[in-house]
């Protein structure tokens, strides 16, 4: 048994880590619309818990590697939380030295994949004991977590003000579905949210007045710097490439970053490069300094509001274990959260504290083997491909016909309408109100556990 976890850890990981070190190199590839659906459908083909967990994990860290590559290279953000290393990655760049950023980057990263996971699997157990009280509380929980995390996200005071009409919507929506298939719906909802961008873009390209407010301009032209190899072998060693000094400060970004969970990834990246980067008086060494501790927090941001809530809870209480992570907390038949009780069958209650530091640090130890040395000794040749042969429109594609495929599973024809109209609903609300998609799911979650208590007590 135990062998048999072992050999589905490690090839879900390979997979995971390969599938994700290639999305990453693709730039504009958001983490919710890409790794939330893959892992949702990992779970779905009946994946054994410790497979699906170690292929988001050695994802996830894979992704926040090379994600890397087109924002130093390229100028261009990876993903969402690539944004806050454009400005060190841009000046970089001018200096004529986006190789040394890249390295710089992607070694802070799983330097502090390393820490994050051992310090956030700790602080869950510490947590744990208190995991029955946050549970049986749940309704109410999600309630405050919504207000919070909206507080926090780019909307602030909108985004709390629009928890009330996405409720309602969530509500009515699977009102309408218990009447029109017999039963509501969660995967749809979850979809929904997660390319709800992506939908806003296309119906403001469907209209008029949408496309004349959208910036146009020619074709880009981008200029590669020279691969420079100053290391042996295939597998470098990120001790060498960071300095002593990058080492410390890295590592001690990822302990602290590692042990919070409720605040939005990007503001903690944004706020450990200021707190190191007001330290550091020597242009060089603060602009490199700066690229490994926002690309190591990145990482340990990720991983912390991953596994805190998932090893302690078994609820999903932070902006990622409520939006790319969503799957590991809900994906029924097979995980979710009870809505007449708030009890949890996922894999906070199917894996052992051991279980999740073991396969975590094997997902992160693959990453490292597959990610680590693609992006430090194929970067350039890995970009001029992408830019040359992949095509973006293809690949978000792809992944709208896997959406589709999975909503009609879930609900035939009405499951693929809910999830347009949540879609549609959430993408406007995101790009008009910034109402990120962690306070999205955390409004899907009240509407599914507090509503019907609020009814009840009615």
């Amino acid at each position: 048994m135990i062998l048999n976890d072992i050999l589905i850890a490690l090839s879900m990981g390979l997979i995971g880590a390969v599938v994700f070190s290639a999305i990453g190199m693709v730039s504009g590839t958001d983490e919710t619309a890409t790794l939330a659906p893959l892992t949702l459908l990992v779970v779905m083909l009946g994946v054994p818990p410790v497979g699906v967990f170690t292929f988001f994990i050695a994802a996830a860290v894979s992704k926040h590697m090379t994600h890397a590559i087109p924002t130093t290279l390229l100028g261009i953000p990876g993903d969402t939380t690539a944004v806050p290393l454009l400005p060190e990655a841009n000046m970089l760049r001018r200096l004529g030295i986006p190789h040394i950023a890249l390295r710089k980057a992607i070694s802070g990263a799983i330097l502090s994949a390393f820490i994050a996971v051992p310090v956030a699997v700790g602080l869950a157990a510490v947590l744990a004991p208190l995991g029955t009280h946050i549970t049986a509380a749940a309704p109410y929980v999600f309630v405050i977590a919504a207000v919070l995390i909206g507080y926090f996200s780019p909307g602030r005071w909108t985004s709390i003000a629009c928890i009330v009409p996405f409720v309602l919507l969530v509500t009515a929506v699977n009102a309408l579905s218990k009447n029109a298939i017999g039963e509501t719906l969660s995967i749809s909802f979850f979809l929904g949210i997660a390319v709800g961008p992506l939908i806003a873009d296309l119906l403001q390209l469907g209209s008029r007045t949408g496309r004349a407010a959208m910036p146009r301009s020619g074709r880009k032209v981008f200029w590669l710097a020279p691969e420079v190899k100053d290391w042996s072998g295939y597998l470098p060693n990120p001790a060498k490439v960071l300095s002593p000094r990058q080492i410390a400060l890295t590592s001690a970004a990822a302990g602290v970053s590692s042990t919070t969970f409720v605040f939005s990834p990007v503001a903690t990246t944004v706020l450990a490069g200021e707190l190191v980067g007001s330290r550091i008086k020597h242009v060089y060494e603060r602009l490199t300094s700066v690229m490994a501790v926002k690309n190591g927090t990145t990482e340990s941001t990720y991983l912390a509001e991953t596994l805190i809530p998932l090893v302690a809870f078994g609820l999903p209480l932070s902006p990622v274990a409520a939006g790319p992570a969503a799957p590991l907390f809900n994906a029924p038949p097979v995980y979710g959260v009870d809505e007449a009780t708030g009890q949890v069958n996922n894999l906070h209650t199917m894996m052992s504290t051991w279980q999740f530091l073991v396969f975590g640090l094997v997902g992160v130890a693959l990453a490292a083997i597959v990610a680590y040395p693609l992006s430090m000794n194929f970067a350039r040749s890995a970009s001029l491909w992408v830019m040359r042969k992949v095509s973006h429109e293809a690949l978000i594609g792809a992944f709208a016909g896997l959406i589709v495929v999975i909503s009609w599973y879930e609900g035939g024809a009405f499951g693929v309408a809910a999830t347009l109209l949540i879609a549609a609903f959430a993408g406007v609300t995101n790009r008009l109100f910034g109402m990120n998609a962690g306070v999205q799911f955390m409004a899907y979650y009240v509407a599914i556990l507090f509503v019907p208590k609020v009814i009840g007590l009615a």
